[in-house]
């Protein structure tokens, strides 16, 4: 690409400091997730030392800050992304409201400001709900419609947050948010597969019932979570059977690693799913069912898809290399150890807790070093143009 071009096509210098600044805040929540995971599991020596008021507001909000702070802000500045694309100034700012309140949500809970951070994360569902509603309007079509639920399901766990009530009446519309959102893009990719008749009605009418056993988990907490539960492993069926992901696996470089991190978050999901409706019944699984679908279904989503997106996001590009397995990989190994320990070891599942951390550690420095190497190949590109076409040229011409 001529980078004349390129120039052209790099965001104004305001988007620019916008889409920094996030990128510095979203970091900020995810660390502060993962110091709160290492202190609820009792590994806060491996922390740095940190003000004992500062450390019980990290584990208190370890659920909020990942799946709000952090994982709600990325999404947020994904739609934003794609919905200033041809707006106007006014209008390109504006798509940023929605995370731009989350990350300062995750600001004021970091400060010991909870109701403020209550409050800006309600406002910045409200505003996300509104690019939503921006976004079926452009394209009326199912998968749009089904981000419009997510980000109602979103506005349904921060509104019930904000009034104080408990967690596992919070947690189920904060999953559905990101089951909903991830459903929305594998709905879309499966058109590319001519999908059996039935498949999307299947789909609708899982997610259906995943909605209604969120709002029965007030009034029946055991039905409603084994309801629960069974919609996950429903819809896990689903992608297994519809998801593009079956086809690409075959394939080879980059589509086969997103496949093999789809299919292995969609067995994760289905044991999520099954632990969760085991935890309703009564079983000590409520630490796997967690993070079986927050770990390994939905970070497995972001790694997934983290090459495609975070160039389309920040300007940075990836180099692609089979790098990317090893976080994966170790991503895998640690939920099993999580699973064995929850079930019968303690010490495992600390073991696995902080293999957890290691694979996101491990991820984050692979996206840093592809686009090390991206940059170091760009670089190189002309100068080996050069030479190619030196020795291309006859030899009068040299």
């Amino acid at each position: 690409m001529d980078p004349r071009t390129h120039e052209r096509r790099r965001p104004p210098l305001h988007g620019l400091v916008i889409r920094a600044l996030l990128v510095a805040l979203v970091a900020t929540a995810l660390l502060a997730a993962i110091a709160g995971g290492l202190l609820r599991a009792g590994l806060g020596h491996w922390l740095p030392p940190l003000p004992a008021d500062a450390a019980a507001r990290a584990a208190l909000g370890h659920a909020a800050l990942m799946m709000v702070g952090f994982l709600g802000t990325v999404i947020g500045v994904e739609r934003a992304v794609a919905l200033s694309h041809g707006a106007s100034t006014a209008g390109r700012t504006a798509v940023f409201v929605a995370p731009l309140t989350s990350a300062l949500g995750t600001l004021a809970w970091l400060a010991g400001l909870a109701a403020p951070a209550q409050a800006l994360w309600l406002a910045a569902s409200l505003a996300f709900v509104a690019v939503n509603l921006v976004v079926l309007k452009r394209q009326a079509a199912p998968h749009t419609a089904l981000l419009l639920a997510g980000a109602l399901a979103l506005l349904a766990g921060n509104g019930l947050f904000a009034l104080g009530v408990d967690a596992p009446l919070v947690l189920p519309w904060w999953f559905d948010f990101l089951v909903l959102t991830i459903a929305a893009e594998r709905l879309e990719m499966a058109r590319l597969m001519r999908p059996h008749p039935a498949a999307r009605p299947l789909l609708l009418l899982v997610l259906a019932a995943l909605l209604v056993a969120s709002a029965c988990t007030a009034l029946a907490p055991r039905a409603a979570g084994i309801g629960f539960g069974a919609a996950l492993v429903a819809l896990a069926l689903w992608l297994v059977l519809f998801d593009v992901a079956r086809r690409t696996v075959h394939a080879a470089g980059l589509s086969r690693y997103m496949a093999v991190c789809l299919l292995a978050g969609y067995a994760w999901l289905a044991a999520g799913g099954a632990a969760w409706a085991a935890m309703a019944a009564g079983a000590p699984t409520r630490d796997l069912a967690l993070h079986a679908i927050g770990l390994g279904f939905v970070f497995g989503m972001v790694m997934a898809h983290a090459p495609v997106i975070l160039p389309a996001v920040t300007g940075i590009r990836l180099a692609w290399s089979r790098a990317f397995y090893a976080p994966l990989a170790l991503l895998q190994v640690s939920l099993l150890l999580r699973l064995a320990g929850g079930l019968a070891d303690d010490g495992l599942r600390r073991a696995g807790t902080l293999l957890n951390v290691a694979a996101i550690v491990l991820f984050a420095l692979t996206i840093a070093a592809a686009a090390w190497a991206w940059r170091r190949a760009a670089a190189n590109a002309p100068a080996a143009a050069r030479a190619a076409r030196a020795r291309a040229a006859p030899p009068a011409a040299r």
